[in-house]
């Protein structure tokens, strides 16, 4: 997807949501007869939710080298990766459980399936026991995510170590991944129509209570800003200047180009150029580290995406009045965690990666019809966070005795 077509979609998306909260409004019998399309248009992304995850993972596992090979720098750098989105992720849960910014806002019509609604999604015993399925046709069947995860990360590995027999493999899901994706294009060129669909049925269904829904979406944008402010402001800082030994503020200033950068396109890997020379030229980092740090960062560090999907997650919970288990909210934050490595090159990949997240928990897809009407601008600032804690990983990694002997 080139950027001038990006955008063209972006200004689809913000058309239909705003079209459809109109229509909604004053059109809703005419609304609620094309409500069909948004269907169609959830149905889309679940149908590559599986095979999407599968091969994404393995990909990108794969895509490292020999797990046996990898050496100290790969795991330093995979671990920051890792623990960084923990992080982010753990301050929204927190957060949303703190705001609850979907209390008192009515459902819009979905099925909760009945085992989330009585149990709140399991307990923690649950999520241990379910890491490691039966049967993994089944778990793909049922929509159990994070098994998912779990398989393609251990088959990934594994095929890294076998030699030339995982070649035709890799290679056999490599175009898998690759037509998945070309799927995934497709439907996000529907996504205008989808979204005004979506928008339009859930408003007309709910006329009476527009003012809470935008008072909640108000809330809950303020819930995602707060986070990723703590994050970035508090988190990453104290990482730079723990590990990373460089003053925050001055290492911010000099990325000021790169973050302004990600916040108008909205995208890591179009930013990498520009992050990779503040990095280097700017703030000094071994050109060794920011040159492997930052383009892996850009493909599989999703610190403010995460910390999104869980706080929408959760938000979405709350407005079908789910009381969610800590059961429930761990697997929330291992798929947020763990789904952002193979999620992050994926066109919409907030949009993609939150079918995950609700599916890995039973909720259901239409609470994104919701969240979608300000989710161009979320994106944004997520985005900016995600190249943040790309560029401040690279000075962290950049301090390791493998830079300085």
């Amino acid at each position: 997807m080139t950027g001038r077509i990006g955008n063209i979609i972006l200004i689809g998306m913000i058309t239909g949501a705003v079209l459809g909260l109109m229509g909604g409004l004053w059109l809703g019998d005419f609304m609620l007869s094309i409500k069909f399309l948004g269907t169609m248009f959830l149905n889309a992304l679940k149908m590559v939710v599986v095979p999407l995850v599968v091969a994404s993972i393995i990909i990108g596992v794969t895509s490292l080298g020999d797990i046996r090979k990898l050496g100290r720098t790969a795991g330093k750098t995979l671990a920051y990766y890792m623990a960084t989105t923990g992080f982010s992720v753990l301050v929204g849960i927190i957060l949303v459980n703190l705001i609850r910014p979907g209390d008192g806002v009515p459902p819009i019509g979905a099925e909760v399936p009945e085992f989330v609604a009585s149990k709140g999604g399991g307990t923690i015993v649950d999520v241990i026991v379910g890491l490691v399925p039966d049967n993994i046709v089944g778990a793909a069947a049922t929509g159990q995510i994070l098994p998912l995860i779990v398989f393609a990360v251990l088959f990934g590995g594994v095929l890294t170590v076998i030699g030339d027999k995982g070649k035709p493999v890799i290679a056999f899901f490599e175009g898998i991944n690759a037509a998945i994706m070309k799927i995934v294009l497709l439907i996000i060129y529907f996504a205008p129509i989808g979204i005004l669909a979506l928008i339009g049925g859930i408003v007309a269904e709910n006329r009476a209570s527009v003012d809470k829904l935008i008072t909640a979406l108000g809330m809950y944008s303020l819930t995602v800003i707060i986070g990723l402010l703590i994050h970035a402001s508090i988190t990453l800082p104290l990482i730079l200047r723990l590990l990373g030994r460089k003053k925050p503020f001055h290492y911010f200033l000099n990325m000021g180009e790169a973050l302004a950068t990600a916040f108008t396109t909205a995208s890591s890997s179009a930013t990498l150029p520009i992050t990779m020379e503040c990095v280097e030229e700017k703030n000094r980092v071994d050109p060794r580290s920011a040159s492997f740090v930052l383009p892996l960062g850009a493909t599989i560090n999703m610190d403010g995406t995460a910390l999104y999907e869980a706080v929408a997650a959760l938000f979405i919970a709350q407005i079908y009045g789910i009381d969610l288990s800590i059961g429930a909210q761990v697997i929330i934050f291992f798929t947020a965690t763990l789904a952002s490595v193979g999620a992050a090159a994926i066109p919409e990949a907030g949009l993609v990666m939150m079918t995950l997240v609700l599916t890995a928990v039973g909720l259901p897809l239409e609470g994104i019809g919701i969240i979608l009407a300000i989710d161009w601008f979320l994106d944004r600032c997520r985005t900016t966070v995600n190249v943040w804690g790309d560029s401040i990983g690279a000075a962290v990694i950049g301090q390791t005795k493998e830079f300085n002997q």
